[in-house]
């Protein structure tokens, strides 16, 4: 018993030495009766802004009902706790995935999340115009098409929450994929081959192109900090460099940091000395989310 009791209390010590809560299951939105559902972490110290952190998962989950989730993997945890104790409140989301749903379901999903996080705003305590986005590998691709999309809510929808706007005002995107067309397999996601590069008035390649972040590109883009490993075999380095140079060139604040020998992974594996990732992202929602 005594035992049990000294177990106990070192649980409860060790909880309650992080400098956050965790909210767990919220639900953001329903899906033909299917929850979508985050995990909110709040931190302490709250700073007054919000970021949505989307896990890489090949935009899959396994079908069985007692899947892990992908809010609360292993790989949202590093992050989401990284920004939680500086300060920020994170909102760390599942989507539906492949292979019961394809693309533009997995967009669809995080936009609504942005919405849900904006017309709440006041029961988090984040400003409602100043919302980040981070997330890795498919999750890459999904927050980076937050920051490219305009994401304009729809003024005359009876649901208040769709009327927000789910553009967010700042991205980390670590090794994602951002065009379908030249590099990555989309194939998966978008349930059909790559069309051949003259085939450019199909069906599938408009769907190829509108599934890409590069394409959706323009100016008043939000600053977006891309991390990617050049050794990295499942999505190219070039990826990150053509999504660099195509902000750069509509004067987009952007920054792309290579992390040398590192392959496909939240923790740059293979990476030789690599950089504090971690504080990386942290910094650069510090010195550009609350930039107005």
């Amino acid at each position: 018993m005594k035992a049990l009791i000294l177990i106990s209390l070192l649980a409860v010590s060790v909880s309650a030495a992080e400098p956050f809560r965790v909210e767990t299951n919220v639900v953001y939105g329903m899906y033909s009766g299917t929850a979508l559902l985050l995990d909110v972490y709040h931190p302490a110290q709250p700073n007054g802004y919000g970021i949505i952190y989307v896990s890489g998962s090949g935009w899959t989950a396994p079908l069985a009902y007692s899947a892990p989730e992908l809010k609360s993997n292993s790989q949202s945890q590093l992050y989401a706790k990284a920004l939680a104790t500086a300060g920020y409140t994170v909102f760390a989301v599942n989507h539906r995935a492949v292979p019961r749903f394809r693309y533009p379901a997995p967009v669809e999903d995080v936009q609504r999340a942005v919405r849900f996080i904006r017309h709440h705003a006041k029961r988090y305590r984040i400003d409602a115009t100043r919302i980040g986005a981070s997330g890795g590998s498919s999750g890459g691709h999904l927050v980076s098409m937050l920051g490219t999309h305009d994401g304009r809510g729809r003024a005359q929808d009876p649901d208040p929450v769709e009327r927000e706007s789910a553009k967010v005002q700042c991205v980390v995107a670590r090794a994602a994929p951002v065009d379908f067309l030249t590099g990555s397999n989309g194939n998966f996601l978008l349930g059909m081959a790559r069309p051949l590069p003259e085939a450019k008035d199909s069906e599938e390649y408009r769907i190829f192109q509108a599934a890409s972040p590069v394409t959706h590109i323009t100016p008043d883009d939000p600053p977006f900090l891309l991390m990617h490993g050049d050794k990295d075999e499942q999505v190219a380095y070039s990826q990150s460099e053509e999504m660099e140079t195509k902000l750069k060139a509509a004067g987009v604040t952007v920054k792309l940091l290579r992390i040398a020998g590192a392959a496909h992974g939240p923790t740059f594996p293979g990476a030789v000395n690599p950089p504090d990732y971690l504080g990386k992202m942290v910094r650069w929602f510090n010195v550009h989310l609350a930039k107005k």
